[in-house]
């Protein structure tokens, strides 16, 4: 198992300098400069403020310079500076806005978890029951459903028409006055919207492959036989198909967390949060190098870490991958 770990961590390195080579490049390729913004509608700037600026941020250096440049800095966690007005640390910009993503992350994950399973269970126990059909519908609404307008719809309806949720930020103007519980409840009622919309796509694809598995499976011969024997059938079930039947939901579970963090870029936006979704839409917008690629070695990272950890449960649930 430890070796199994070791060489596992050792492939992620390679792989996360060529995740990081590939965005340095293409966010270089974009059209336009870091300088457009003191110097594309300022007619009297001059060429040689112009040059000036393109040499304090390296821009004039070739880009494999500039690389080796950003990537000496990373080996010491140093991000570099912001290339926007402010001048602030990109980490310190990150270290501001990461718990709140990682927070409805991980909060999305756990209600995809704890629906998407159970009901992927009893749709493959009764299968093409009409609680089968109905959850295949929701499925299908789910896939076609796009977050954005999801989002919408949301605030239309439990934000403005019945005024029930707030349709912005993370807390109410009066916070700081209200109780302990008062204060729970505040932030929790504005986390409800972006949680959410953040797992409803992912509820309704997880519960569909827990469902295609445990379909597989509990035509097994073994699982005949554990019936054969007379066990009940809530021990059949979720003690030898369902254990068996996770192996590829595991999986899946690791890869979606690509599609969480892609998606916070969304309903970040739309929600208007300040987490790392909106300050990698900024960035974008205002073509800030070194803060793009901090949140995208931050995600880089915390995918790999989600494949990692998913390698890990693989690994615990299947035997056959310790002994190898």
């Amino acid at each position: 198992m430890l070796f199994y770990l070791i060489r596992r961590i050792v492939f992620m390195i390679p792989l996360f300098l060529g995740i990081t080579i590939i965005s340095f490049i293409v966010i270089h390729l974009a059209p336009g400069s870091p300088t457009d913004i003191y110097t594309q509608f300022n007619p009297k700037v001059s060429p040689e403020f112009q040059q000036r600026l393109r040499k304090l941020y390296n821009l004039d250096k070739p880009l494999y310079v500039q690389y080796w440049l950003w990537l000496k800095r990373l080996t010491h966690l140093d991000f570099g500076r912001s290339f926007t007005p402010d001048a602030r640390p990109v980490w310190v910009k990150i270290k501001e806005r990461l718990p709140i993503t990682i927070k409805i992350n991980v909060l999305s994950m756990f209600l995809i978890f704890i629906v998407a399973l159970p009901l992927g269970v009893l749709s493959a126990v009764k299968h093409n029951s009409l609680f089968d059909k109905i959850t295949t519908i929701f499925v299908f609404i789910g896939y076609a459903t796009p977050g954005f307008w999801l989002a919408l719809l949301l605030m239309l309806l439990f934000g403005i028409k019945l005024g029930w949720l707030p349709i912005s930020g993370l807390k109410s103007l009066d916070y700081q006055t209200l109780s302990a519980w008062g204060k729970f409840w505040d932030q929790a009622k504005h986390l409800i919207l972006p949680v959410f919309v953040s797992a409803f796509g992912g509820l309704a694809g997880l519960s569909r492959f827990v469902r295609s598995s445990m379909l597989e499976v509990i035509r097994q011969d073994y699982i005949l036989t554990a019936r054969a024997k007379g066990l009940p059938e809530r021990t059949v079930i979720y003690k030898h198909a369902l254990k068996n039947a996770l192996l590829p939901v595991i999986t899946i579970l690791g890869l979606s967390v690509p599609g969480l963090i892609g998606g916070s870029v969304i309903f970040e936006s739309i929600f208007a949060i300040p987490g790392m979704g909106q300050l990698f839409y900024a960035s974008v917008m205002a073509r800030d190098y070194p803060t793009i690629m901090g949140c995208l070695v931050i995600g880089a990272g915390l995918t790999l870490l989600g494949n990692l950890l998913a390698d890990i449960s693989y690994a615990l649930v299947d035997p056959r991958i310790r002994v190898e």
